[in-house]
């Protein structure tokens, strides 16, 4: 279960690449101020990329990591199992430079990183919603897992789902089917160190 990611990207990375994609992105507030996060926790905000809400484009938000627990003194629903399941509704892109996985049963356990082989960043699939809270309503997102492939098989029995490029788009249109986007990464796309 994937319960840390970094995010490095620049404003100008995500600029020229999400036009590359043909995916019109729009900053509400303007160039955001992005401090490079080597470490994003769950609770944490993040940016996401999910479709305006006045349907003109996609705009580039920064979400809680977690849906609010179903049931008392459960934790976020951080990582959300993709298997059997359409997803017509709330898809969102989860922009990131790695993640993070565990081996080990005693503290302090190995931590792994993941980076996309070639490329200095990539996007998860992820889902966001409104929850109503005490506090008002929440955007939170989610990320979507699937069985692991080979580059993560040996370190973790899950791993959240990486999109190349070219799905970005799909993914983001509801109307797209979900499952062919949604699969393992295959062997050497993802690169994998012992991290400090």
């Amino acid at each position: 279960m994937c319960n840390a990611f970094g995010n490095k990207i620049s404003y100008r990375a995500y600029v020229e690449t999400f036009s590359h994609q043909r995916i019109p992105l729009v900053f509400a507030t303007g160039a955001p101020n992005l401090e490079p996060r080597e470490m994003i926790r769950p609770t944490d905000p993040a940016p996401v990329i999910r479709p305006a809400e006045n349907g003109d484009g996609f705009e580039f938000v920064q979400l809680r990591w977690g849906f609010p627990p179903s049931r008392p003194k459960a934790g976020p629903v951080i990582n959300f199992r993709s298997e059997g399941r359409q997803f017509g509704q709330g898809r969102c892109l989860v922009p990131a430079s790695h993640f993070f996985e565990y081996t080990g049963t005693k503290s302090p356990k190995t931590k792994w990183r993941f980076t996309r082989t070639g490329e200095d960043w990539f996007c998860f699939a992820g889902l966001w919603r409104r929850s109503s809270t005490p506090n008002g309503p929440l955007d939170a997102f989610t990320l979507l897992t699937c069985e692991p492939g080979p580059d993560v098989a040996p370190i973790h029995n899950r791993q959240p789902v990486v999109l190349e490029p070219a799905q970005w788009s799909a993914w983001l249109d509801a109307r797209a089917p979900s499952a062919p986007l949604i699969r393992p990464s295959p062997a050497g796309s993802l690169t994998v160190e012992q991290a400090s």
